[in-house]
């Protein structure tokens, strides 16, 4: 029997702002195997927690904000490779559209985030080559490009939630 592939399952928040005429969108700098990468706020799903749930956490534990998820820009499905380390990962990436509060100083980043920054559509672009994946940037010009779905596209059964702290 071989075994069952599981895809890595992983949640992205973007968030906007209007600054000096301009639309912003805020990312994370943050250290990889491959150096300094810019990256939405995003993170793995954990045993127990809804899309939904993963991503206000881990745009909380990255960027210090509190997120507010408002729509579902798209599930998107990639491959990376890291051929110095021979690790290749599927990734399936729940992405979301929403808003955040200011910073809170008092709270620290996730281990790795270095900072984090405000880019303007034209300078991700300019950048590509800092990005941790392809994904930075598709979702952000989904979400400049309107597509979005309705958060109840995501159905958490009730089993899945709640999942005793013993099983995570």
């Amino acid at each position: 029997m071989s075994e069952r592939w599981k895809p890595s399952v992983t949640v992205a928040a973007v968030a906007s702002r209007t600054a000096g005429g301009r639309t912003e969108y805020l990312l994370v700098e943050e250290e990889t195997p491959e150096g300094l990468r810019l990256n939405n706020p995003a993170g793995h799903l954990d045993p127990g927690e809804s899309p939904q749930q993963a991503v206000v956490r881990e745009a909380l534990e990255e960027t210090a904000r509190v997120f507010v998820p408002v729509r579902l820009l798209g599930i998107y499905l990639t491959r990376f490779a890291r051929p110095a380390t021979r690790e290749d990962t599927t990734y399936l990436r729940f992405a979301f559209a929403g808003a955040v509060s200011e910073a809170n100083p008092a709270r620290p980043l996730d281990t790795g985030i270095v900072r984090t920054l405000w880019l303007s559509l034209d300078e991700l672009r300019a950048s590509r080559e800092r990005h941790r994946s392809p994904l930075v940037l598709r979702c952000i010009e989904d979400d400049a490009a309107g597509r979005s779905l309705p958060l109840d596209a995501i159905v958490t059964d009730d089993s899945v939630v709640g999942v005793p702290r013993i099983l995570r």
